[in-house]
């Protein structure tokens, strides 16, 4: 079924009591409804993951995109704030949990919420999904390629992020992994390792790689996007929210 939405630019309460910008699409028929924030990638609070967002709405779950770059560059274009964003190492974790909870907080709050709430993340957002799925009390997380989960970030990348392997007996929700077999961050290698640490850890996850998908094969704007295997993944995303949040 495909619902009616709003989708619409709001201001929330996020890390340490800041005002950021968010970015809400909210399903408008139907009755009750699950929630999912949406942890976008490196490039930033861009056009594709508002359009994902949307998607999740027309899915009859209310979904928020934080602006995880507000603070550095607040009514920037994407491209810039992201530009910015690389030069800083990216995102401080304990900001990022604290954005999504606020964002978790937000969801809740709606009227006709049904107080569950999950969450996604593309890319450096799929480390991000992890580690909010460690630390909050969600019902779900989805992790969608993201770079440095069993790893810390390599001296040239345009990230400063730490392993989370030391997190992994913390995690607090069921999880979905989708990842590209051509991938290099996260590579086959070490998806197995972080499948592994799953596993150790007496965890409830789904993994599913798929063959000729890279990195950011969701980026409908890039040379990257794989139709055929978004299809494929929107399927296995959807099956696993109607377990969690629905």
């Amino acid at each position: 079924m495909t619902h009616n939405l709003t989708a619409e630019t709001i201001s929330y309460t996020g890390h340490h009591g800041d005002l950021i910008e968010g970015y809400l699409a909210v399903p408008t028929s139907g009755t009750t409804f699950g929630s999912i924030v949406v942890i976008h990638h490196l490039p930033g609070y861009d056009e594709s993951t508002k359009e994902i967002t949307r998607r999740f709405a027309a899915a009859g779950y209310a979904a928020l995109m934080p602006n995880l770059y507000h603070r550095i560059a607040p009514g920037s274009d994407p491209d810039d704030a992201a530009a910015l964003a690389r030069v800083q190492g990216g995102i401080p974790d304990e900001q990022l949990v604290g954005d999504v909870s606020g964002a978790q907080q937000y969801l809740v709050s709606l009227p006709n919420s049904n107080a569950k709430v999950a969450a996604i993340g593309f890319c450096s957002g799929g480390r991000q999904a992890v580690l909010v799925g460690c630390r909050l009390p969600l019902q779900g997380t989805i992790d969608c390629y993201g770079a440095y989960v069993v790893i810390d970030s390599p001296a040239d990348s345009a990230l400063r992020a730490t392993s989370l392997l030391s997190e992994i007996p913390q995690l607090q929700c069921p999880i979905l992994g989708l990842f590209g077999a051509e991938d290099s961050y996260p590579s086959v290698e070490q998806t197995g390792i972080f499948e592994a640490a799953l596993i150790e850890a007496n965890k409830n996850f789904e993994f599913h790689t798929y063959e000729d998908a890279g990195h950011a094969f969701f980026a409908a704007d890039r040379p990257s996007y794989r139709p055929e295997v978004v299809g494929q993944a929107w399927d296995r995303i959807l099956s696993f929210l109607q377990r969690t949040i629905s």
